[in-house]
């Protein structure tokens, strides 16, 4: 596989404010969309697009929301998934034949950390970061313009099995939520391994960084429980209580997801462990559940959606989903795991009419009709 400068023809896919570049040219700087240094005077150098599979493409950037358009494929047959930042899925694996062309839209969040949030181990460079892998990965075009402001957001908060894990082969369920949504809408991951109930609260990289990001017609998705092992039930409802006040007060909707289950099974069905039920005897997500009543807010059932999942595997077969082959590790999920997970979340938000179920390309892009023979249009 090779890489080369992007064609001409990409330059019509791109909006007005953007341009189509060649892999070492330079993508314009734009607001932070409040967030960081103002803009630099200038664009700066774009690093070339490095490798064959995976290839890197780096853009000097400024954290902000940036619209992407990429083009897939080219002369011979290809196999490509496009990943953006830490490790966030935008396009799943996409088959291209010789000489045919895939193109796909996307909003992506930049921002400095750009993994975890409180600075965890993973990829932290600067700008924005795309990378092409697969059996054969192709890229023959990139399309990058800034975000307009007042596009609607998703925010994500939570534990490890949601944050956007910097190292493979943990993988949270935040992490392939991307690829559920085309250009316009940009998922922005706040969770943060080792999390609680209370130090999402009281963390100023957590809940109190979101806050100052959100507004109407953001929504917030609120996963905790994995870590409140000695939390009382009273403190448990007292946090969500909280978060659910304090999002609300952005004029942003708040949607608590009840944890995702650990593959711990007693037989062929999982045990208290593996139902996130503490060491203080407190079923947690049953108060998650009871805090969405009283407070009249969204819920997401993922405790019960991935249970069914899980149990109706058997203990051998869902050990695919984690890392326990791996690592022996039943809580954290694998990259077919978290694909799942968010296969459920996002079945559910579609389901509650939580956010659009596709979000249209701006006119600008273009339309795959529009785009000429033998290229096709990704959707998710």
């Amino acid at each position: 596989m090779r890489t080369r400068p992007l064609v001409t023809g990409l330059t019509a896919l791109a909006l007005a404010t953007s341009v189509a570049v060649p892999a070492h040219a330079a993508a314009p700087a734009s607001p932070g969309q409040g967030l960081g240094p103002a803009p630099r005077p200038a664009p700066a150098l774009l690093e070339e697009c490095t490798g064959t599979a995976p290839v890197v493409c780096r853009f000097d950037v400024d954290p902000g929301r940036y619209d992407v358009t990429v083009r897939l494929g080219g002369p011979e047959a290809a196999h490509t998934a496009v990943w953006a930042e830490a490790r966030r899925l935008m396009v799943p694996a996409t088959a291209t034949e010789a000489g045919g062309t895939a193109r796909a839209t996307f909003t992506v969040d930049v921002r400095d950390p750009e993994g975890e949030p409180t600075g965890g181990a993973g990829p932290g460079e600067d700008g924005l970061t795309l990378v092409f892998d697969g059996p054969a990965p192709a890229v023959d075009g990139i399309g990058l313009a800034p975000a307009p402001a007042g596009r609607p957001d998703l925010y994500l908060l939570g534990d490890s099995t949601v944050t956007d894990q910097g190292t493979h082969p943990y993988t949270g369920w935040g992490q392939t939520l991307p690829a559920h949504y085309r250009h316009g809408l940009a998922v922005a991951n706040y969770a943060d391994s080792g999390e609680s109930s209370g130090s999402v609260l009281a963390h100023p990289a957590l809940l109190p960084a979101v806050e100052q990001r959100i507004g109407p017609g953001d929504t917030v998705l609120y996963q905790v429980g994995h870590n409140d092992k000695q939390t009382s039930a009273r403190d448990f409802r007292a946090n969500l209580t909280e978060a659910v006040t304090r999002i609300r007060a952005t004029g942003a909707e708040p949607v608590l997801v009840t944890p995702v289950v650990r593959r711990w099974f007693t037989g062929d069905r999982l045990n208290e462990v593996g139902l996130i039920v503490n060491g203080l005897g407190v079923d947690l997500p049953a108060e998650m559940r009871a805090v969405a009543a009283a407070e009249g807010t969204a819920l997401i059932d993922l405790t019960e959606h991935s249970r069914e999942l899980v149990e109706g595997l058997g203990p051998e077969a869902a050990k695919d989903l984690y890392l326990t082959r791996q690592l022996r590790d039943d809580t954290h999920l694998s990259i077919a795991g978290a694909a799942v997970m968010s296969d459920l979340v996002a079945a559910e938000l579609r389901a509650q009419g939580l956010v659009p179920d596709r979000v249209e390309a701006r006119p600008e892009i273009g339309r795959a009709e529009d785009a000429g023979t033998g290229e096709r249009e990704i959707r998710p």
